[in-house]
């Protein structure tokens, strides 16, 4: 059909397609060959010739796009693998994502254009490029496995530099701020409860967001957790042991009011559970008054609790607590001390 593909012009066309190089010229010129049919001519762009042909042959109803691969995506093993938290954080990161490449075939997309959305597209946001990029490179992973493309282009492109957070409320701070909380209404005092549990355990909001009163085991002295992020299949249980500080929390969180059937520790005034977005609404403007108050010097967030935790720990006990697989993850991420104390000889 045609003449060779001796260009490099002529390669990762479809099927059926023809790259036709000018004589003594660099321009060129793609064809399609339709079964039965006479040659169709597709201009001189390439990327714009491949879209007309899968236009001609019905896959522009959105076959191989992005779009496309976010739906077959959710609909695979991989997806049901994911805990719920990362199913509802990818769902946000496709809505950026999909507004600029949605429509685009998988084929189409280039090293050089993960770099332009990186550098371009989302420069007033790098970290959360990062994030949708990630999710980008998962659905072209979707992509290499159904043939549609040989490479992943994510794979081959510099992700944005992210710098760690550095700053964790100092004692004084979370100790204001927490005195402040339980001078206001019932659910702001809740709140302080949650900020209390998340700096004594270190526990991600996630794991403890619906802790139930039978996972606290007063006579084992042991608070029991489901760590969020599983890896490799198995099942990671967290046991936090109730020190005598925790005690007293235990005690304050058995007698908040709750109606006489529910067994969750934290609830909100109707006696539900929180979601995690009703949380995070009702921590947010707590952050905002206590700024406007001038309780606290700087806004920190819900998770630097976990990076709290982590320094006293190592404060307290001279070790960091174990809070993941690789103990040099929790270094750099959470550990947030200020000075570095080693004996001399």
């Amino acid at each position: 059909m045609g003449r060779k593909r001796e260009r490099a012009s002529g390669f990762g066309l479809l099927p059926r397609m023809e790259a036709r190089p000018h004589a003594g010229s660099d321009k060129v010129t793609y064809r399609y060959h339709p079964l039965g049919g006479k040659p169709i001519n597709l201009g001189q762009d390439k990327r714009a010739a491949i879209q007309k042909v899968l236009d001609l042959n019905g896959a522009s109803n959105d076959a191989g796009t992005i779009d496309e691969l976010w739906r077959a995506y959710q609909t695979m093993p991989q997806w049901k693998r994911l805990g719920e938290r990362t199913k509802t954080d990818y769902a946000e990161y496709s809505v950026k994502l999909l507004e600029v490449m949605g429509k685009v075939s998988a084929r189409l997309i280039r090293p050089a254009d993960i770099a332009r959305y990186l550098r371009v597209e989302r420069a007033a946001a790098p970290v959360r490029a990062n994030r949708e990029i990630a999710l980008l490179s998962n659905l072209m992973t979707v992509a290499v496995e159904r043939g549609d493309i040989d490479v992943n282009p994510c794979k081959q492109v510099k992700r944005n530099l992210e710098r760690p957070r550095t700053e964790a409320p100092d004692p004084d701070t979370f100790d204001a701020f927490i005195a402040w909380l339980n001078t206001q209404g019932p659910q702001r005092k809740v709140i302080a409860m949650m900020a209390e549990f998340a700096a004594a355990a270190g526990s991600r909001r996630i794991e403890f967001l619906h802790l139930t009163l039978p996972q606290i085991d007063s006579q084992a002295q042991t608070i029991r957790l489901m760590r969020a992020k599983q890896h490799g299949g198995a099942v990671r249980v967290e046991s936090v042991s109730i020190t005598e500080k925790m005690e007293d929390l235990v005690r304050r969180l058995r007698a908040l009011p709750r109606p006489d059937e529910c067994l969750h520790v934290f609830t909100t005034r109707d006696g539900n559970p929180y979601t995690d977005d009703g949380f995070a609404s009702t921590w947010q403007r707590a952050m905002a008054s206590a700024l406007k108050d001038k309780v606290i010097p700087r806004r920190f967030t819900f998770h630097d609790l976990r990076a709290y935790y982590t320094t006293q720990h190592k404060v307290q006990y001279g070790t960091l607590p174990e809070l993941h697989a690789d103990a040099k993850t929790t270094a750099r991420v959470y550990d947030r001390s200020r000075v570095s104390a080693r004996k001399g000889l």
